[in-house]
Parts: C-alpha cells; sequence; structure tokens
C-alpha cells in the first residue's frame, strides 16, 4: 500500500485536525456537518443538497461496499469534502464496480482520513456546523484558517441553481399513468421521481428557474418542491412560484427544502440549525396518528412558527395544541403535521383550504428513503390521494 499524503482539517474556530489524504489532493472548504448512517454513503456523496458541505461520517469504517452503478442521486458527487475515520482498504460487495476512493479521485473531491472523527462529531455538536478547511498541499493550520475565515457562510447562499438540471425532462409513470405532476427540482435526488413512477405519476421535472406559466402548460394534477442545498430565506424566486401554484388551486406536496420553500410561501420564516439533522436514523412523530417514523434527514435550516422559541425543545402531546397552535394564511389554515423527537423541531407542514379539506402538504425529511427506511413511504400515497380528491371535486 502505498504511503499516504498528510493532509489537515481546520475548523473556523481553530479547532485543528491532521491526518492523511483520502481522495484527490488539493484544498477545499465548505460547511463541517457530520451524518449519523452507517450505510448509504454513495446516496450521501450524490445527494445534492450537500453542495458546498463537507460531509464527516460519524460511522468509522466507510467503503466497505465500493461503489456501484445503481445508487447514485444525481449525476455527480456534490459534497465539497469527505472525511472518515477508517477507509475500506478493499471493496466487499457483488455490486461494486470501484473503490469509493477512485471515485473520489475522478470527482476532484479532498478528503481527509485517520482522524478521530467522533471527537469531530462531538465537537460539532457542541459548537454547530461551522466552515471548515481540509487541505494535502498546506502544513500551517493558521494559514489553512485564514483562508476557512474567507470563504462564503452557509447562511445566505442561494445554491439551488447549481444543482438543478439544466433542461426539463420526464420520467414516464409505471403502468398505467393517473396523474401528471410538475416537479421543482432545487437539487432532487434521483429516487423521488421513481417513488412517484412506481404510483402511476408521470413526473416532469423542471429547473429551478422554471415559472409558473412553464407549470401550467403541463396542465399537471399537483405540483412537488424537492430537497436542495442553501438557506431557504435567500431563495425567493420557487417562493413564488409555490404561491402561484397555490393560488391556481394545484395541490402541492413539499419534501425537506421544498417544506421550508413552502413555509415560506405560506408567510413564515426559517432559521439556522445548531448543527442540523443529517443521517438515516431520525425519528419524527406524526401528530395526528401518533406514530412515530425513523426516518432520513438531510437539512440545516428548520421552519419557525409563531410564537415559539426556535431554541424550544418541548415534544407536543395533544395534536400539536401545546406548542404549535394553527395559523391563519392567505391560503388556508396552516398546522405542524409532523415533530422531531430529538428537539421539537418541525417536520412537516398541512395546509387545509376553506372547508377544511387538505390541499398542500409538506415534510422535512426524506421519504423515498435513499439511503434509510421506508416508514415515509406512505407520503407518496398521500400525494395520489390529495390530486384524487382535487380532481374529483372540479
Amino acid at each position: 500500500m502505498s504511503k499516504k499524503t498528510p493532509a489537515l482539517l481546520v475548523l473556523e474556530d481553530g479547532r485543528v485536525f491532521r491526518g492523511v489524504s483520502y481522495g484527490a489532493e488539493g484544498e477545499t472548504f465548505g460547511e463541517a456537518v457530520f451524518t449519523t448512517g452507517m450505510t448509504g454513503y454513495q446516496e450521501t456523496l450524490t445527494d445534492p443538497s450537500y453542495h458546498r458541505q463537507i460531509v464527516v461520517q460519524t460511522a468509522p469504517h466507510i467503503g466497505n461496499t465500493g461503489i456501484n452503478e445503481e445508487d447514485p442521486e444525481s449525476r455527480r458527487i456534490w459534497v465539497a469534502g469527505y472525511v472518515v475515520r477508517d477507509p475500506a482498504r478493499r471493496p466487499s460487495s457483488w455490486r461494486a464496480r470501484r473503490h469509493l476512493e477512485d471515485a473520489l479521485v475522478e470527482a476532484g473531491i479532498v478528503g481527509i482520513a485517520g482522524i478521530d472523527t467522533r471527537a469531530l462529531t462531538r465537537h460539532l455538536r457542541e459548537r454547530g456546523a461551522m466552515r471548515a478547511g481540509i487541505s494535502t498541499t498546506e502544513t500551517n493550520p493558521d494559514a489553512l484558517l485564514a483562508r476557512v475565515l474567507a470563504s462564503p457562510p452557509m447562511e445566505g447562499a442561494d445554491l439551488a441553481g447549481e444543482v438543478t438540471t439544466p433542461t426539463p425532462y420526464v420520467v414516464p409513470a409505471r403502468g398505467a399513468k393517473r396523474f401528471t405532476v410538475a416537479a421543482i427540482d432545487l437539487g432532487m435526488k434521483a429516487m423521488t421521481p421513481q417513488r412517484l413512477a412506481e404510483r402511476g405519476i408521470e413526473t416532469h421535472v423542471l429547473p429551478a428557474t422554471a415559472t409558473l406559466d412553464d407549470i401550467l402548460a403541463i396542465d399537471p394534477d399537483g405540483v412537488f418542491i424537492s430537497n436542495g442545498p442553501g438557506d431557504p430565506a435567500a431563495s425567493h424566486h420557487p417562493v413564488e412560484l409555490a404561491r402561484g401554484a397555490l393560488r391556481a388551486g394545484l395541490p402541492l406536496f413539499g419534501i425537506c427544502f421544498g417544506n421550508q420553500i413552502f413555509a415560506r410561501a405560506l408567510g413564515f420564516g426559517t432559521y439556522k440549525l445548531r448543527f442540523g439533522h443529517r443521517g438515516i436514523n431520525q425519528p419524527v412523530r406524526d401528530l395526528r396518528t401518533r406514530k412515530v417514523e425513523i426516518t432520513t434527514h438531510n437539512h440545516g435550516f428548520a421552519v419557525a412558527w409563531p410564537g415559539r422559541d426556535p431554541g424550544d425543545t418541548r415534544i407536543p402531546t395533544r395534536d400539536g395544541a401545546d406548542s404549535y397552535p394553527a395559523v391563519e394564511t392567505e391560503f388556508g389554515v396552516a398546522e405542524v403535521s409532523h415533530v422531531c423527537l430529538n428537539d421539537g423541531v418541525i417536520e412537516g407542514l398541512r395546509l387545509r383550504g376553506p372547508s377544511g379539506t387538505e390541499r398542500a402538504f409538506s415534510v422535512q425529511y426524506h421519504p423515498e428513503a435513499a439511503a434509510g427506511p421506508h416508514d415515509a413511504a406512505y407520503l407518496f400515497d398521500r400525494f395520489a390521494d390529495l390530486m384524487t380528491a382535487h380532481r374529483g371535486g372540479k
């Protein structure tokens, strides 16, 4: 085994970790975040929501299943940098086509291995997600720190335009076509339109720059707003697009970043979480059914609710009435539908029209479960039911 190049990781608060190169050599900067999944690293790397982030894997052994051709969630690896403790020396899976490190080198992703990722994760949990730099060319931590501090923060970053599809495309329904959906790609994962296709939905994927006229030209039964990277408070066009869809009376379903865009369209604010929710093992409660789902997350921002302090970690005990009262909006009555059982953060919204019937909803997590548990797959059926009800009401 060839000798590895020394590598340096510096956080914006001055904390230093020394290890060896893993992936491409060079230098990179981004927001350091950690993800708790023990599997699914290929889906993590190719998730556009991780654009401009340095991802720390809390699971120590990474790369054991290699890289295959079936699991990528987009056209490329999006992470800004990659941090692992103990990379596998060789992959061991019948599906593997190459080593993880080879894929990182090919994509030009600078990473670091051989550091104490548990200590790094604890530091980020205590101090919060922060900017960081990884370098295999710089040996002076102070010099690298200066460049970290000069790098852009995630707050105020409008990134959807950097990860969206450049041109529209269509994912056909499987079997008999039941519905047509216009999907706004703010960083959508490939599995999402496949989950819609399984339910007889033909999905027209549109760029983040699409207009309401582009949506209406499809004559859709519903509108889907995808996940994506960046600060929702800096993403104005998708908010206006969501408002236009609601004014047009179209059923709407948003996930992750789409949940935050939906919230802003309803008039609510957003805020940055201390260290975010990332991983495939996050517990969420449906406030109507009281059912607990284990879900996949990747978000650093959350929805703010009138009258509730963002630091309030209480878990609602009675249909959300204890800490998340319903709010009248321009489009109807908005309610919190799901909360995280770790910290009480809003994980889902529901909008009811004048007659009390549901007209739109969103969740902060990833029901397409790539990778992760399938507890939330029913949400795609709920979207189909919403479109069925809307069609019947015409």
